[in-house]
């Protein structure tokens, strides 16, 4: 049977889902807040400083205190790899063959940035209208605390789950380097999953269940063009040694076009599928203008378009390319009359889902590197690539229940769109578990902050989010 059964007590589930929440899940989840547990990439001594692994330790207490009868919690480290937590929770009589659900969240922080408004800190959590404020508190601290209140809530309310396994990992925000190794450690335990739950996610409004159904591919590059072993007085030596930041704009014009911002190699580029064309239109019409709205434009700054459906596919379909970092300039009240040695940008690509990363990068390499400007000496590091993700079609069970919680949930038609991010945990599942069912969805919204100065959870969201999780579980179990 699809949909949400009428055996569940739909309003004991929300009235436990809300107390869980105001007695239980705010005060730890406000304590997680104030554990700077940078992810490894920001913080390459993590094991040193132990904050992952007080964070990961904050949690497992928490976790201790839940009385969900046979559940189990282990935290799994393996060598010189970040650990990850599991709750592992039995499935409910009667559901023991649906397979394993795997519910993932994540630990692992991004850096804290400047520039916090007066009263907010990233590690001071402050809850304030209906927000919790705090690095982490929206993405994605909050996560394993909805999984597991779900789960509590669904058990209280007479429902059936299959077994759950609550993964949280702490790599999450450094591109979950070791994810597939934990994967592949942890293969026999989990054991046949069908159903695949990740709250690191959000939509376009508070109103209803947003559903992402794809995520962008990644490159990333760190690309340094040198001129001169040293630097030079710029008034002996321009016009006759050349500008390396002329010959990095040279470079970045073979693969971007500067006035559109479109890119230039067939490589990064997928026709977009038409049922993925269908779900941005029908979110561009469910919250009109949000995509110019989500972002503080300084000025009279526009956004690249004024239509909201090309803005979508532009975000979640198309290829872009971002300078996420530069080196080799110093500050302009430092710098005096001197002609560089180098400049480095690094940069940043982000792919259309199905696109081949591999594939891209090898292009970009080829493109970056050949033919250079003056016999230019050009170097490549920090060269990563991911393939992004597309979700299977949604099954008729999964379907009617979105269907359900959308009118005893949220009171609103839920929608589906892809997430401009990349969320590297599901393109692996999606080719371990080639036949699960996901649910990629969460709390938060177009101004959420995350990664930014500011994040803050949306906690009525947040709420909604667990019970609309606890109803699904329970359509999956009884499909």
């Amino acid at each position: 049977m699809g949909g949400v059964d009428q055996t569940v007590n739909a309003t004991a589930m929300r009235e436990t889902v809300r107390r869980l929440w105001a007695d239980d899940i705010l005060p730890s989840l406000s304590g997680l807040v104030a554990i700077p547990a940078l992810s490894p990439g920001f913080d390459p001594d993590w094991a040193n400083s132990g904050h992952l692994a007080a964070a990961v330790e904050h949690v497992r207490n928490w976790l201790g205190t839940r009385a969900i009868p046979g559940a189990s919690i282990d935290v799994v480290e393996l060598p010189g790899r970040s650990p990850v937590l599991l709750l592992d929770v039995p499935a409910t009589p009667g559901a023991e063959d649906k397979g394993t659900v795997l519910l993932y969240g994540h630990l692992d922080k991004q850096p804290p940035l400047g520039g916090w408004s007066d009263g907010l800190d990233p590690w001071k959590p402050v809850i304030k209208d209906g927000r919790l404020y705090g690095r982490g508190s929206a993405d994605d601290g909050y996560a394993g605390y909805a999984a597991t209140a779900a789960l509590e809530a669904l058990r209280e309310a007479g429902g059936s789950h299959a077994r759950a396994v609550v993964l949280l990992e702490t790599g999450e925000e450094s591109g979950s380097p070791d994810l597939p190794a934990y994967l592949e450690h942890l293969s026999d335990r989990l054991g046949d999953v069908t159903f695949v739950v990740c709250l690191d996610s959000g939509g376009q409004d508070y109103e209803r269940l947003w559903l992402t159904t794809s995520l962008r591919g990644m490159v990333q590059l760190h690309l340094t063009v040198r001129v001169l072993d040293s630097g030079q007085h710029s008034g002996l030596a321009s016009g006759v040694v050349p500008s390396s930041f002329r010959i990095l704009r040279e470079l970045l014009d073979r693969v971007e076009n500067s006035e559109t911002g479109h890119l230039l190699l067939d490589e990064l580029y997928v026709d977009v599928p038409a049922d993925r064309a269908a779900e941005a239109e029908a979110a561009a019409a469910a919250a009109p203008g949000a995509m110019k709205r989500a972002f503080p434009l300084h000025g009279g700054t526009t956004t690249v378009d004024e239509d909201d459906v090309e803005l979508l596919l532009n975000n979640t379909w198309r290829p872009t390319l971002s300078v996420i970092g530069a080196s080799g300039f110093p500050e302009p009240i430092d710098a005096g009359n001197v002609l560089r040695a180098h400049s480095t940008l690094a940069l940043g690509f982000r792919l259309p889902p199905t696109a081949d990363s591999a594939a891209a990068l090898g292009a970009l390499e080829k493109a970056l590197t050949t033919d250079v400007p003056y016999s230019a000496t050009v170097e490549l590091a920090g060269l990563e690539h991911a393939d992004g993700w597309n979700a299977p079609a949604t099954a008729p069970w999964l379907s009617a229940s979105l269907d359900e919680v959308s009118t005893t949930v949220f009171g609103a038609p839920w929608r589906a769109m892809g997430l401009g991010g990349s969320i590297p945990f599901m393109g692996l599942l999606g080719e371990k578990y080639p036949n699960a069912q996901f649910l990629v969805t969460g709390a938060l919204g177009p101004d959420s902050n995350a990664h930014v100065p500011d994040e803050w959870l949306n906690l009525a969201q947040a709420e909604r989010v667990t019970t609309a999780v606890a109803h699904i579980l329970h359509a999956h179990a009884t499909a």
